[in-house]
């Protein structure tokens, strides 16, 4: 198996670097969307998001060079990848993200989560729907990363959750849909700085240098419709035990009695909950406060329209910067005696920044592969066909369907960032350069269509994670979970992104979305399960 896997391997590569030595001799045109192409690809084909990139880049390197690989090589790290990596910027992006990845990692550690759970859930008759619910908001709270939010939910609820009749299934459901969904429109978020800098590269593909990407991402997330519809549709499923297709099976199989009294999972008996809200609340009190001193000329004295201004001038890379830092401190200083009965909270920390080291490898390729595709000049040819052959509104429906595609068969929502963002935004501003709105639309459609692959493909990471923190297999999840994930799509293609591109306001789109979403039991009744319907009782 392995030797067939490494023989397609190495001649998807010899043809690569053929095509496009060819490639490299012409002045086509299309041949500006090949770094994409090849970087699409490649992750298709190695299952590696990190390979399917820097193959992209090293693609246009080549491209450029006119077929000459000593130049292409000296392009792509004189050129395009040390540039990147001296920006301020980049820089700033990359440390915010290892230092949130510690900072997940301490809470994580601290078991005040656990213990919040434990303290809210004691004594209470209906556990059954009560342990869903605590997952629900658990993973909400729990914002500030989807991968640590899959782990700490999953295997802090999950066994209670078996013991109260509710199956893994449903449990991988309720912690996949809460992890990836609710980090991509929190405005601080292991992914905030990604979606940033990706925003900031579309403009830069564009030609705007100067460019709010923080206020495009604020404007971006009442549009950002999966991630809604998922999140409102979780909520329906457990409020009427809507349980379709498979999932009706799983929750049919599980326990029908809930347990009385079941006790939590082992953890820390001294943790407590303000031990976990106390640095979160440090991480947004410092970015709100950072944004604003940052940003306003005179901070004062305070006014709402003086802190919205100061908001879109900051420097949000430095507020990032200044609040993650905070927020680690105090995370290691409320849960250092907790902590410290099994380990040390320097050695818990450098761990939880080590897990984050693949996705900065996978922002370091992103940006070289767009500075490639920037050189060869994609976004003027993609700018010129598309605005000629596609109406502007419809134009946020297909960029939602394309990242969609790309997303559920590479499983990566930041690769299908990296390569669809530069992109669209270009021919977005192509489309409506004096209107704000349509990139909005289309920046949002970015989003979701790369959350909708994080969710429910089978080689996401964040689809694995929260398969195994729910002691089930992972093609038992994709399974249950795909109903669930398609009716959410459906709905942000069908109310969502098709009627906000010929200008309908977000906010209208997602209350006629959550009106079907309420209507869905009676229009497809589904199945409770036993346990269900005695929780309900």
């Amino acid at each position: 198996m392995s030797n067939s896997v490494s023989k397609r391997t190495f001649g998807f590569l010899v043809l690569m670097f053929l095509a496009v030595a060819a490639l490299g001799q012409t002045r086509w045109g299309v041949r500006a969307l090949v770094p994409s192409v090849v970087a699409l690809l490649g992750v298709l084909i190695l299952k590696r998001a990190l390979a399917g990139l820097l193959l992209g880049a090293a693609a246009g390197c080549l491209l450029l060079a006119g077929g000459n690989p000593w130049n292409a090589i000296r392009a792509f790290f004189s050129d395009h990848l040390l540039p990147s990596l001296k920006n301020e910027w980049n820089l700033s992006v990359l440390i915010f993200t290892l230092l949130l990845g510690g900072f997940a990692a301490l809470i994580e550690r601290g078991g005040g989560f656990r213990a919040m759970f434990e303290k809210w859930m004691a004594g209470q008759a209906d556990r059954r729907r009560r342990v869903q619910a605590s997952a629900f908001g658990m993973g909400l709270i729990c914002f500030f990363d989807g991968l640590a939010n899959s782990m700490m939910v999953g295997k802090s609820i999950g066994p209670l959750a078996q013991r109260c009749g509710v199956s893994r299934e449903k449990m991988a459901y309720i912690v996949d849909s809460t992890s990836s969904a609710v980090a991509c429109i929190a405005v601080i978020s292991t992914w905030i700085a990604y979606q940033l800098s990706m925003i900031r590269e579309g403009y830069k593909q564009a030609g705007v240098e100067t460019v709010n990407a923080f206020e495009i991402f604020l404007r971006s997330i009442p549009l950002n419709f999966y991630c809604w519809f998922t999140l409102m549709l979780l909520a329906l499923v457990i409020w009427r035990s809507w349980n379709i297709g498979p999932m009706a099976a799983a929750e049919a199989s599980a326990s029908d009695a809930a347990v009385g009294n079941a006790e939590a999972t082992e953890g820390n008996s001294d943790a407590r909950g303000w031990q976990a809200l106390l640095p979160l609340s440090a991480l947004m009190l410092t970015l709100i406060g950072s944004l604003y001193y940052l940003g306003a000329e005179k901070p004062h004295p305070f006014t709402f329209a003086k802190a919205w201004s100061a908001f879109g001038a900051a420097p949000a890379n430095l507020a990032l910067l200044y609040a993650s830092a905070v927020a680690c401190v105090v995370a290691v200083l409320v849960n250092f005696r907790v902590i410290g009965r099994t380990a040390s909270c320097g050695e818990v920390f450098m761990d939880g920044v080590v897990k984050l080291f693949p996705p900065c490898l996978i922002l370091i390729a992103a940006w070289t592969l767009s500075s490639t595709s920037s050189s060869l000049g994609a976004a003027q040819f993609l700018t010129q066909i598309l605005t000629s052959h596609l109406s502007a509104g419809l134009f946020p429906a297909l960029v939602f369907v394309v990242g969609l595609l790309i997303s559920f068969t590479t499983g990566t929502s930041w690769g299908t960032m990296g390569i669809l963002m530069p992109l669209a935004i270009p021919v977005a501003v192509g489309m409506n350069p004096a209107e704000g709105n349509l990139v909005s639309a289309v920046v949002a459609a970015v989003f979701s269509g790369a959350v909708f692959g994080d969710h429910c493909s089978p080689f996401s990471d964040t689809t694995i994670v929260s398969s195994l923190s729910c002691d089930l297999e992972p093609t038992r999840h994709v399974v249950t979970q795909l109903p669930y994930a398609l009716i959410a799509a459906g709905l942000a293609l069908l109310v969502g992104f098709l009627p906000a591109g010929f200008g309908v306001p977000g906010i209208l789109c997602l209350a006629v979305g959550g009106i079907v979403i309420i209507c869905l039991p009676r229009i497809w009744p589904g199945a409770s399960s036993a346990a269900g319907k005695s929780a309900s009782n």
